[in-house]
């Protein structure tokens, strides 16, 4: 798996090179959606964006390397867009939970993201080099945020946590385990309601005792 994609997100996004890299991008993504990942030849995804299989290569070292940094690109997207939503001046910690669910079931009715997760998903179980750089990639980075966020919870005493960690991955999978595999399996009412959010919730809150 080639890293220059991560260097290239951190340039100058306007240069010719970093152009390139997103007009390839979004070649790869259009035709693993149309026709499907397997189906998808590095050829055509050259033929639709421009360029060469050279700079292809040289930016993405191979497929998997495209899959990976299209991934990354929807991570950072997912990641502006939650940054962009800060909580409202006096919102409470169990209000900011709440709108951190919401904001997660609005992403995983996105059938982009659906069809992404799937393409990842099957190459995963093909390779586990490729399983592992994707969990630490995708995964942790939202765990990491969670972790962070409890931790100053605990310290302004605003909740009791012990392990920060531990309890940002228990509260990934109460609000996110069985929804993804409904989006996965195409249940459509694998999404949460606002009760159902509530009442995962609620066990969590009143365990770590967060005001």
């Amino acid at each position: 798996m080639n890293t220059n994609e991560t260097s290239l997100c951190e340039a100058d996004r306007s240069s010719p090179r970093a152009r390139r890299h997103e007009a390839i991008l979004d070649a790869a993504e259009s035709l693993f959606i149309e026709q499907g990942y397997d189906r998808t030849s590095l050829a055509e995804i050259v033929r639709r964006s421009g360029g060469s299989l050279a700079t292809l290569y040289e930016l993405f070292g191979n497929k998997q390397g495209l899959l990976h940094a299209l991934a990354i690109r929807w991570r950072d997207e997912t990641t502006d867009e939650r940054s962009g939503r800060d909580s409202a001046p006096g919102q409470s910690n169990v209000e900011v939970l709440r709108d951190y669910v919401r904001r997660e079931c609005e992403i995983w009715q996105s059938p982009r993201a659906v069809a992404l997760m799937r393409m990842l998903v099957s190459e995963c179980l093909r390779d586990r080099d490729f399983a592992l750089q994707t969990y630490r990639d995708l995964h942790l980075p939202f765990i990491a945020e969670l972790s962070d966020l409890f931790a100053s919870w605990t310290a302004a005493g605003d909740a009791e946590i012990d392990d920060p960690d531990a309890a940002a991955h228990l509260f990934m999978s109460i609000i996110s385990g069985d929804a993804m595999l409904s989006r996965l399996a195409g249940v459509e009412d694998g999404i949460l309601d606002e009760r159902q959010i509530d009442w995962r919730l609620q066990p969590f809150i009143s365990h770590f005792r967060i005001g």
